[in-house]
């Protein structure tokens, strides 16, 4: 055995946007509140060694609102994994945006 040093985050490159620049992507996900939903979705982004930089869930009755702020994507593999999120047959409903854009700073606007 060995030890591994990940001092520096590993960013994997993305062969369908090589040129694009990397944005930061916020997802929000409505889905049925079901034991597995949060490991299921949160398994997209594990597969291709992607670790988000924020994630909030909570549960509203029957539903899980699930909330993940991704760095390092471009907007077409946000794209991509938003895309296999939503085929999930539990999920409902999922929203997704840059993060640094004017939705999120309405977002916050309204919230505080």
């Amino acid at each position: 055995m060995h030890v591994v040093e990940t001092a520096h985050p590993v960013t994997r490159a993305d062969a369908w946007a090589v040129t694009s620049a990397h944005c930061q992507a916020h997802y929000r996900i409505v889905a049925e509140a079901e034991p597995d939903v949060l490991c299921r979705v949160l398994n997209y982004f594990a597969l291709q060694s992607l670790t988000p930089a924020q994630v909030s869930a909570s549960r509203d009755a029957d539903l899980m609102n699930i909330d993940i702020v991704m760095h390092g994507l471009s907007w077409h593999r946000a794209q991509v994994i938003g895309e296999k999120i939503r085929n999930l047959i539990s999920v409902c409903d999922l929203e997704l945006w840059p993060a640094d854009s004017e939705r999120l700073q309405a977002l916050a606007a309204t919230a505080g």
